[in-house]
């Protein structure tokens, strides 16, 4: 108790520059451990330590404990910052890290070791926590708490607490996971700062402008990106756990600045796969951290609001290999200093302290729990290494329909540890015929559940739950879903999933964690053309870096036969006599894509459009513009660029809205509205409505995504003629006359029932339900251009409440409408009303305007968190066939 006291005046309630640590006789530190007062020049809390801070001062301990500390890189950052963490121990722990990865290791792959050389590794092994802080970097307090963590365990003295961690346990600190989103706030924050920080929410300081520093430099939501691992920073953290595998992992945040804080237990629903052993420790974890907030007299709570369903989360992914994952929330500040709603102010020195805490009371947990979480884990594993003979022992990937994204996504599955078997040669299983190079999965391994967590068409929510969400939804209340409840990466990638109910043998070899394998050229030399066959994600790459590179290429619209073997539409041609230097140009793109090439030395075609046809366009380089800044959303405007510029390799220029109502956009072929938070129509306004209608009408290719449909769609932009629905009614209500005066009375009604007067309560109109996000079929018309090369049947992530009405045929063609009522749900929790209301209605719509140029409308965001592969060839071929389509009618 007296060593909390003193910690609490040490690092208690105090103001923006109230100066350095208070050292008291009952807290006592070593004077050869640095402060960061004496290297940064300022006090915990007291002002916002950046990146390049953050780092000096982790290798200032580590000089001056180099027995105690190690610092490790794991990757570089899109705008070249270092990811790094620390490892903090006892001189004997750290001495003996070699053989503390071994431990690990060994325990993770219980098919190694017997149960009574797993208790000997248990018995000498330390316990592990690894601490996470700022993965959104405007939730800026954790990191400073993260140094002051640092530097407690290795300064202090006499301290049974410290003691107690460093002897039992290793402590990982990863104190910034997104250097770029930090600074980027620290610049807006101190730019805005001024004679003193200022309280009042509404200053420029609290006020972060577009895109905000929670996001990185793709503008991606970190938190989200575990399953799809496509950001610098999340590929390295994962290969990072992956080498040490902690028992324990905390993900360090910040809510609103009116709430308290929050640490597990989490709210439901939990995730099935997680183990009862995993959902037990989390109260150890919660009611260690509610004594030390007891005693300090720190509000909390628990259970609400943050659940653990979701898989994505940085909190989330370590249960699948075993750890104890959770996240702690605190009170953001946004600053140095903020006013609560009830008038009390917040400071930054106390938000610190508050994650400072929860960071030793974390590590004592472990310590003290040591062997318990150890042996949880090792059982974990064996556990998962049992695969249930009543289910499927295999799971196979069809690298049939394209390879490249089986390939891929048996390579973002290698990289999160789960052992996957390439078929060297065509196969069998369970009655289906697979060719080579599809993946086999077996499930008795120690990533067993992650594995179903990341495969399975379909994880259910506790039944509990979704009644009580209903319930919550009769009564016009907003549901307490969290996050999306479909992310099955087969279905979003439109890799067929196929299972089998024993091994499955053959000519197989272990799949690398390499995202792409190499394409070759077939027939290389060829003398008329190459062939690139159409409709896989190594094609796209291929195209893009073809036209980027200035390569002429052509595409068919329709599909077509040569020397006997079907090539389908879209497929791409390039004429040998175009570039003496094709084919060392396509050798060199195809082993760096992946793309298939085919030569051939002659243009017959024994059935379609020849390659002379009016039915092969030219595909032109475009000139790609993307709306940028208010109101589109962040993370919807970096989704897109992103997976033009690093997923297909094809350059993009981000355009601030507001200029584009003036903007001369005649040197742009493409422009794309990603989704908004706000209102395009208040940014734009009648000018901009205007600007780009004028230039549609001049030949340009307008894509909307999402609920910027929504704008084109409105009558007063009018740029595509679907409109928005209402909530579907069985019986609709009578409207007055909007010319009349509304009446002072109506007639009388007899609500004879609780269904009459539930009926009596629905609004004239209002959207539909929202979703939270589900993923639904969707069937394409592949006779269309925009449909070229696509599956016949994609997989589509519906969010939100924004359905349309079909196009008519007299104004354009509906490239993909979703499934039917009964067939439309692929994954996840749909409100019953929104399936029925969403069947057949569109998803990709195609408008040409009599003056040449076209609109398409997206009426989900197909690059929604870069995650959603299955759909990259509709939106590649908007992109690239779209400003085709509008020069061959000019």
């Amino acid at each position: 108790m007296r060593r909390l006291v003193l910690l609490m005046m040490l690092f208690g309630p105090g103001v923006p520059g109230a100066g350095a640590f208070e050292f008291t006789p009952g807290v006592r530190y070593d004077p050869a451990v640095p402060t960061l007062q004496q290297v940064l020049g300022h006090a915990p809390g007291e002002r916002i330590t950046d990146a390049a801070g953050t780092r000096r001062y982790l290798q200032a301990l580590a000089t001056a404990r180099p027995a105690q500390v190690r610092l490790y890189d794991y990757g570089t950052t899109w705008e070249r910052r270092a990811l790094f963490y620390a490892v903090i121990g006892s001189p004997e722990n750290i001495a003996a890290l070699g053989d503390f990865e071994r431990a690990m290791q060994a325990l993770a792959d219980p098919a190694g070791i017997d149960d009574e050389r797993a208790e000997a590794l248990i018995a000498s092994t330390p316990g592990s926590v690894w601490l996470a802080y700022s993965v959104h970097g405007d939730e800026i307090s954790s990191t400073d708490a993260a140094l002051s963590a640092a530097y407690h365990l290795l300064a202090a003295t006499g301290d049974e607490v410290v003691a107690e961690i460093l002897e039992r346990t290793l402590v990982f600190i990863n104190p910034l996971q997104n250097p770029d989103g930090r600074d980027r706030f620290i610049g807006h924050f101190e730019q805005a700062l001024g004679l003193e920080p200022r309280p009042e929410r509404a200053a420029a300081e609290h006020d972060e402008p577009w895109p905000t520093g929670r996001v990185n430099h793709y503008l991606f939501d970190l938190n989200r990106d575990w399953l799809a691992l496509t950001q610098p920073e999340t590929v390295g953290h994962v290969a990072a756990l992956r080498k040490w595998y902690p028992l324990v992992f905390v993900d360090l945040h910040e809510m609103g600045p009116d709430s308290s804080y929050f640490f597990a237990p989490d709210a439901v629903p939990y995730n099935p796969h997680l183990a009862p052993a995993q959902r037990a420790n989390l109260e150890l974890f919660g009611r260690n951290n509610a004594r030390w907030f007891d005693r300090f007299g720190i509000d909390y709570f628990t259970r609400e609001v943050y659940d653990a369903f979701y898989p994505g989360y940085g909190a989330s992914w370590p249960a699948y290999y075993g750890a104890i994952a959770m996240t702690y929330e605190q009170a953001s500040v946004g600053g140095l200093v903020i006013r609560r709603a009830d008038g009390a102010e917040l400071s930054y020195r106390e938000s610190v302290r508050n994650h400072f805490l929860t960071s030793l009371a974390t590590a004592q947990t472990v310590a003290r729990n040591r062997e318990k979480l150890l042996r949880d884990f090792y059982q974990y594993r064996k556990s998962a290494s049992a695969a249930d003979r009543r289910g499927p022992r295999e799971y196979l990937l069809d690298a049939g329909p394209d390879p490249s994204a089986a390939d891929k996504l048996a390579g973002i599955l290698t990289r999160q540890g789960v052992a996957v078997r390439r078929a060297q040669a065509p196969f069998s299983a369970c009655g289906t015929d697979y060719p080579a190079g599809s993946y086999a999965i077996a499930l008795a391994q120690p990533a067993g559940r992650l594995i179903r967590t990341l495969l399975d068409p379909q994880v259910d929510m506790e039944e509990g739950f979704v009644a009580e969400q209903e319930r919550r939804r009769a009564k016009d209340l907003e549901d307490e879903i969290y996050d999306v409840t479909a992310w099955s990466l087969p279905l979003m990638f439109n890799v067929p999933l196929g299972t089998c109910d024993r091994p499955v043998g053959g000519g197989f070899e272990p799949a690398s964690d390499a995202l792409l394998r190499p394409g070759r050229v077939v027939g290389a030399g060829a003398e008329v053309a190459y062939l690139v066959p159409w409709g896989t994600l190594a094609a796209g790459r291929l195209l893009a870096r073809a036209l980027s590179g200035g390569i002429e290429v052509r595409s068919s619209d329709r599909a077509f036969t040569h020397g006997g073997r079907r090539y389908p539409a879209g497929t791409l041609i390039l004429k040998a006599d175009s570039d003496p230097e094709l084919g060392a140009k396509l050798a060199t793109l195809a082993r760096e894509t992946g793309a298939e090439v085919v030569g051939v030395n002659d243009s017959w075609v024994e059935d379609g459009p020849s390659f002379g046809s009016e039915n092969v366009v030219e595909l032109i380089a475009p000139e790609i513009a993307l709306a940028w800044d208010e109101p589109t959303g962040s993370y919807a405007a970096g989704n897109t660029r992103f997976v033009l510029e690093r997923q297909f390799g094809y350059p993009v220029t981000p355009i601030r809205t507001r200029t584009l109502a003036e903007a001369d956009l005649t040197r742009f072929d493409v422009l794309i509205l990603p989704e908004s938070n706000g209102d395009y129509a208040a940014i734009l306004g009648t000018a901009g409505a205007e600007n780009l209608k004028r230039w549609v009408a001049a030949g340009g290719t307008l894509i909307a995504l999402g609920n910027a449909v929504g704008y084109a769609a409105h009558p007063a932009v009018d740029l595509i003629s679907i409109r928005r629905e209402d909530a579907y009614r069985e019986t609709k209500p009578e409207k007055p006359d909007d010319a009349a005066e509304p009446p002072a009375t109506v007639a009388g009604t007899v609500l004879a029932d609780d269904a009459a007067y539930r009926a009596a309560l629905v609004p004239d109109s209002e959207p539909p339900d929202p979703v939270a996000g589900v993923l639904v079929r969707a069937v394409v018309d592949r006779d269309h251009w925009l449909g070229a090369g696509a599956a016949e049947r994609v997989n589509v992530l519906l969010k939100g409440e924004d359905l349309y009405t079909p196009i008519r045929l007299d104004r354009g063609a509906n490239v993909a409408r979703f499934a039917a009522a009964d067939e439309l749900l692929a994954s996840g929790y749909l409100w019953e009303e929104n399936r029925r209301q969403t069947a057949y209605k569109p998803f990709a719509v195609v408008q040409p305007e009599k003056t040449g140029g076209i609109v398409i409308a997206f009426t989900e965001d197909p690059n929604f968190r870069a995650y959603l592969d299955g759909l990259n060839v509709l939106f590649l071929n908007a992109v690239f066939r779209g400003p085709a389509h509008v020069a061959k009618h000019r």
